[in-house]
């Protein structure tokens, strides 16, 4: 893997998918996240698009209350559709199973500092990506 720094867009896989994205047709895109997400959560062995799943992840997270912009220098430039709300709980999927996985993507960083940093941006994703607790109207009390 070419990578250059730990951001979701800062390797040579991730780049190349955005590039497909921006090639392809706006009603395509999400298509195309959503395949790549899918296929990372029923992988079986290595994890063979786990670096484009985590740029789909950040794609998705940058819709969501408090995500972050994506960055535009190796990132789509074309706009991004709205996503369904379907498509957070499948990347925090993805981004679970590629966590999860020891001999995948963590185990490539050489450096402990660059790996602790990519960890941080992928719990960072999953913060934004987990739903929002759903908020029950306990009992009203009346003095």
């Amino acid at each position: 893997m070419g990578t250059w720094d730990t951001g979701p867009f800062d390797n040579d896989t991730a780049a190349d998918f955005a590039n497909a994205l921006d090639d392809a047709e706006p009603e395509a895109r999400e298509a195309l996240i959503r395949g790549v997400l899918v296929r990372t959560i029923d992988a079986t062995g290595y994890l063979m698009e786990a670096e484009e799943a985590v740029a789909a992840a950040a794609l998705i997270a940058a819709q969501c209350p408090g995500g972050e912009p994506v960055d535009m220098s190796y990132g789509p430039e074309k706009p991004m559709p709205l996503f369904p709300s379907d498509l957070r709980v499948i990347a925090d999927q993805a981004l679970t199973r590629i966590v999860d996985d020891e001999d995948g993507p963590a185990s490539n960083w050489v450096d402990p500092e660059d790996w602790k940093q990519w960890r941080a941006i992928l719990t960072r994703l999953r913060a934004v990506l987990a739903p929002p607790p759903p908020s029950l109207a306990l009992f009203d009390v009346q003095p």
